[in-house]
């Protein structure tokens, strides 16, 4: 069974179910600074988990481009990729209803049946080789054991003849003959705060139930690792087993004193297309299974090498394939290779698959011949990464010229430091972040002329540039939200408004160009080439003002790109946004509009909850860059 017949399976299971089919965001959100990438299918869905409602109804389900720049670092073993695909599927609760689930959502009982059907009869996945973990809980923050999903897997593995025992403690007592193990918070419990001791007051969260895949036994990875001397379980990093999905339950908040059932239960279902291919083809490696089938072949004609033959050269293959294939998404995304933010992590992926495509020997100036087998590979389900192809190869391939060039002026740099006898850590670093020159070929250089290279220098500097790059999949470098706060949220509406206001002053040609918000004021860049007077901030200022003495409501609606166009929706970068996009509109009883724009972030239900704060006040306007200013505006 193919990856697109997973995907295609998947979402059709799900709109039998009764869930509406919605289109993948984009890899760089919405409208929405605080973040770089859409980093899973869950992160477009927060404000309706929080409580906002999904116009299109209680049950959604797609399949999400999702880009992790942290992984950069972890490809090339035989799992880790940075762009990949989610299914996902969503139950928002209704919190009005006595059990917080209502009659259109669903819970545990459901989320965890229709995940047994999928896998075992829709992508016939053999349930002899399911395993399912569940959470331990927490007697001290009075969070009990999650046994009724435990119980609900039992009974499913009972209706296929299967005596399933459930276990405890698998860490140190291995897997002890059974299928469904019990495990802390810090494998089975989610929230966006991590696990339940760091989530702040009125922060939702629950208990996820995972699924693993076992590739076998008898493949002897665990006896052959790192960790043979240890008991094997469904999540040690052997390799024998790989985690295909996970079912979180929203069922708690935090309080002062704990934790208390949550107004609305929500299901959060996420499943990597990639993983779930890997299960059904029983491929541990993910690079063996048919979605890299197009592009492994080519890059084997490129090299003249053949992937699994040689360990150094599968890690070469396995990075080209993830890096190209990731940049081929992006930019055809609208993210064009740069020294920040979104370009600089394309940069770093496009500049690394150089170096790897030399160690297999590609052609100089090859590298962009592998953006077509990506675009076929995935035409059916993202016809615009062939309709970009042409603008995408011409990207990749200005790309590689300027870094061989650079690589050429990096070995000059480089000649110039060692002249002296001695080369630094920090010598290797400068030359790796600012001429891209691989440490391998520094070392060997240095190696030539008998200096000796402080590699922990070098790794410590190199600590400090992945830290930053996690940075980017976790938030913005200096730009976005804080957090989802009441009072990061109230002023996220306010900037909104705020921005509408100088539309309205200034002129449609007014548009963001960046903001960072945090609960003590908003910080909003805007495109506009001279300074704007005191007495047009005042107008701004008494415009947000009374929509906030209006008490109007805030909600978002989903329609076609083209209309919410003609209709004057304001946004940037259309080109970006699939044909269905999420308007936010700002509306009084009266039927007046006070801002209509694209937004995913979070927003409150009615403007009265930024008037509980305070007055809206412009403090400061200044330029921020050449024809854009910037403001400073607080609440109180």
């Amino acid at each position: 069974m193919t990856a697109n017949d997973i995907r295609a399976r998947y979402l059709a299971f799900f709109q039998a179910q009764g869930h509406v089919i919605v289109p993948s965001a984009p890899l760089v959100p919405e409208n929405d600074p605080s973040t770089l990438f859409t980093g899973s299918g869950m992160q477009p869905m927060i404000p309706y988990l929080l409580g906002e409602r999904h116009p299109l109804g209680a049950r959604i389900a797609d399949s999400q481009k999702s880009f992790r720049s942290g992984d950069i670092e972890e490809v090339g073993d035989n799992r880790h990729t940075t762009f990949f695909e989610m299914l996902g599927n969503w139950s928002f609760g209704d919190p009005s209803s006595e059990d917080g689930v209502g009659e259109k959502a669903y819970f545990k009982q459901e989320q965890i049946r229709f995940m047994w059907q999928f896998l075992t009869e829709e992508i016939k996945l053999d349930p002899n080789r399911l395993y399912f973990t569940c959470f331990r809980g927490n007697e001290d923050l009075g969070i009990p054991r999650d046994t009724e999903s435990a119980e609900l897997w039992k009974t499913l593995f009972e209706e296929k003849g299967i005596n399933a025992h459930i276990a405890d403690f698998p860490e140190t007592d291995g897997l002890q003959n059974a299928r469904i193990f019990y495990y802390d918070e810090g494998k089975n419990w989610w929230s966006r705060s991590g696990v339940p001791k760091n989530m702040p007051v009125g922060e939702p969260g629950g208990p996820d139930t995972e699924m693993f895949w076992d590739f076998g036994k008898e493949q002897g990875f665990h006896e052959v690792s790192a960790w043979k001397d240890e008991p094997c379980h469904v999540n040690c990093d052997c390799g024998r087993f790989m985690e295909i999905g996970n079912n979180v339950f929203m069922e708690y908040k935090r309080t002062e004193s704990g934790f208390e059932k949550l107004a609305q239960k929500n299901v959060d279902f996420g499943g990597g297309l990639e993983r779930l291919m890997a299960a059904a083809q029983n491929k541990p490696d993910m690079f063996a299974c048919d979605i890299f089938d197009t592009l492994r072949s080519h890059i084997e004609s490129l090299s003249g090498k053949k992937y699994g033959e040689h360990p150094e050269h599968t890690f070469a293959f396995r990075l080209l394939m993830d890096h190209m294939r990731a940049s081929t998404f992006l930019i055809a995304d609208g993210v064009h290779p740069s020294n920040t933010d979104q370009g600089y992590i394309l940069r770093r992926l496009i500049r690394r698959a150089v170096r790897y495509a030399d160690i297999l020997g590609v052609p100089s100036q090859a590298l962009s011949s592998c953006v077509s087998p990506v675009a076929e590979q995935y035409a059916v389900a993202y016809p615009a990464v062939l309709e970009k192809l042409d603008s995408i190869i011409t990207v990749i391939n200005t790309e590689e010229g300027k870094f061989r060039q650079t690589l050429v002026r990096g070995l000059k740099e480089l000649e110039k430091r060692v002249a002296g006898g001695t080369l630094s850590g920090t010598d290797a670093f400068e030359l790796f972040s600012t001429y891209g020159f691989p440490l391998e070929m520094t070392m060997e250089i240095a190696k030539e002329k008998g200096i000796t290279l402080d590699e922990d220098e070098y790794r410590s500097e190199f600590s400090k540039h992945q830290d930053l790059s996690r940075t980017a999949s976790q938030g913005k470098f200096k730009g976005g939200l804080a957090d989802h706060s009441a009072k990061v949220t109230a002023f996220h509406t306010a900037t909104h408004l705020m921005l509408a206001a100088l539309r309205k002053e200034l002129g449609e040609d007014v548009h963001q160009a960046g903001s960072n918000i945090t609960t003590e004021r908003t910080r909003f860049d805007f495109t506009y080439p001279e300074k704007v007077s005191r007495e047009i901030l005042d107008r701004v200022e008494e415009y947000v003002n009374t929509a906030l003495d209006a008490s109007a409501s805030v909600g978002t609606v989903i329609m076609d790109k083209d209309q919410a166009k003609a209709e004057g929706v304001e946004g940037s970068f259309w080109e970006k946004y699939p044909e269905k996009v999420t308007v936010y509109q700002v509306e009084d009883a009266n039927g007046n509009i006070y801002s209509r724009e694209l937004c995913g972030g979070p927003h409150v239900v009615n403007t009265k909850e930024i008037a509980s704060f305070g007055r809206f006040k412009i403090t400061k306007e200044e330029a921020s860059s050449a024809g854009v200013r910037r403001i400073k505006a607080i609440l109180e």
